[in-house]
């Protein structure tokens, strides 16, 4: 079987993808040298090593300064609409048929931005881009660990008059070494209060306690990674049994060092345990990725099968917070593409 050619042409869904991590390189230029930002070169070439990672990372904290020269340019509401649009141009190419787009808001106010009006500016390309891409979307809010829980009870406080027009779960995201979840419960509280979904970062880095505390304190429904679970049995079996889709970034955690090679990922014996778990790219400019490239890494490096695709892309639907209206459209391609194989 051409599985490379199977894996372009399934319908897919991708939960987990920043923003601010999957800027084309060329759009940071082009912004740059219309509003005077200064950037490193406006060559092409040698400016991708400044926005993505090479053959080699050697910390998460390395991953994360590809992000300082993003978060630059999306500082107004212009610049969130374009990159937001052509975020959906890219992933419709690989025949992504829902997405849903995280961002840290409180990033995006250096330039005198209010909260409402990054929101809305993302809001409004996702609504655009349904039509003009094919593509169903829906916006995680990100709170940051390190930043104080009033801040994050205030991101959550904005963020409720847009339930239901686009905004459908808040996250926990950021340094997950020195800022546990418990930080943040007040915020979550209020997220779950107001009828927000949530999903946590966690378990990205070497905590596998902060699984189970997210889904017991924050009220997470679905788990940011989730990596380290294998630390603990009790935690894999916690996930099992009550399901907990699991957003696993492969590419992504090769780079930041999570784990040693696509081989060792542990989401092949995730997978075949029963654990519901799903592929994403985390971000796609930084790490270089495509959700077609996660998948034929998995095909080559894990001896991934025909069901074993089939399968995550089905928990992919079922896990999404897409409304029942949009999942059952995603169920129809779904089924009709599995007619064909």
């Amino acid at each position: 079987m051409d599985y490379s050619k199977m894996i372009k042409n399934f319908p897919k869904v991708e939960l987990h993808c920043h923003l601010d991590g999957s800027v084309r390189p060329q759009t940071i230029i082009d912004i740059a040298i219309k509003q005077n930002i200064a950037i490193p070169t406006t060559k092409l070439n040698e400016f991708e090593k400044y926005v993505k990672i090479s053959s080699e990372c050697n910390s998460l904290k390395e991953y994360l300064d590809k992000f300082e020269l993003p978060i630059k340019v999306l500082q107004s509401k212009e610049n969130i609409y374009r990159i937001t649009s052509e975020l959906l141009e890219d992933v419709s190419k690989d025949n992504i048929k829902y997405i849903e787009i995280r961002f840290a808001p409180f990033n995006h106010m250096q330039a005198g931005l209010k909260v409402e009006e990054v929101i809305e500016a993302a809001l409004k390309a996702m609504s655009d881009g349904r039509e003009k891409y094919g593509v169903m979307s829906n916006l995680i809010l990100c709170v940051m660990r390190h930043e104080f829980p009033e801040k994050s009870k205030l991101l959550v406080e904005i963020g409720k008059k847009y339930i239901g027009k686009g905004v459908v779960a808040v996250d926990l995201a950021g340094n997950e070494q020195d800022f546990p979840p418990e930080i943040h419960k007040e915020a979550f509280d209020l997220a779950k209060n107001y009828g927000f979904h949530c999903t946590i970062h966690a378990g990205e880095t070497g905590i596998e306690k902060n699984i189970i505390k997210s889904i017991e304190i924050l009220h997470a429904e679905r788990i940011g990674h989730g990596v380290y679970a294998f630390k603990d049995e009790k935690v894999v079996k916690y996930l099992k049994d009550k399901q907990i889709p699991l957003e696993m970034c492969i590419t992504s955690n090769v780079d930041t060092k999570a784990v040693k090679s696509y081989k060792t990922h542990p989401i092949k014996k995730y997978l075949d345990e029963g654990l519901m778990v799903t592929v994403n790219t985390d971000n796609i400019t930084v790490s270089n990725v495509s959700i077609n490239d996660e998948f034929g890494h998995l095909v080559r490096e894990q001896n991934f099968t025909l069901e074993d695709i089939k399968k995550v892309v089905k928990n992919g639907i079922e896990a999404s917070f897409a409304s029942e209206d949009d999942k059952n459209i995603l169920r129809k391609e779904y089924r009709k593409a599995i007619e064909i194989l």
